[in-house]
């Protein structure tokens, strides 16, 4: 959900093999977290970001796989 507080899962497919990459950055393009960096079999997953550690605001998590990229907005407002 869109916001949300302070956990939100974010839900993915891969059509087939390959690296995929899940990361989280903040407005200024930091990275504040990696939640997926490894080779993933075809399918559906779904992963859980816990923004408790940080503060309000809007965040932009980027799913980068073989020849796909996908980067979406978040906000998290406690």
């Amino acid at each position: 959900p869109n916001p949300f507080n302070p956990t939100t899962k974010i839900n993915y497919s891969i059509p087939s093999v390959g690296f995929v990459s899940l990361k989280v950055y903040n407005l200024l393009g930091e990275e504040i977290s990696t939640l997926v960096n490894r080779l993933q079999q075809p399918g559906n997953y779904s992963v859980t970001f816990n923004g408790g550690g940080h503060s309000n605001g809007i965040y932009i998590y980027r799913l980068t796989t073989n020849n796909y990229t996908e980067s979406k907005k978040f906000v998290l407002l406690k």
